[in-house]
């Protein structure tokens, strides 16, 4: 997994991992979840590897946008 620089300060993202048709987000304190094309969606997911590599508001967009929709906990 990568580790998520946090350039906005804090964040509750530890670390994330890229995958073709997914996303995993480690959270600080909440473990890993799984986000895909089936859930929460292909545009949620390619927006999240996106603010994934800008380093910027992952954790935001996922609490204003995604929030449960996660495919699994891993």
């Amino acid at each position: 997994m990568t580790r998520y620089k946090k350039l906005s300060g804090k964040s509750g993202v530890d670390s994330y991992e890229i995958r073709e048709k997914s996303i995993v987000i480690k959270f600080r304190y909440a473990g890993k979840y799984l986000y895909n094309y089936d859930r929460p969606g292909r545009e949620y997911v390619e927006e999240m590897k996106r603010l994934a590599v800008a380093a910027r508001d992952l954790s935001t967009y996922i609490s204003k946008n995604v929030q449960k929709r996660f495919a699994r906990k891993l």
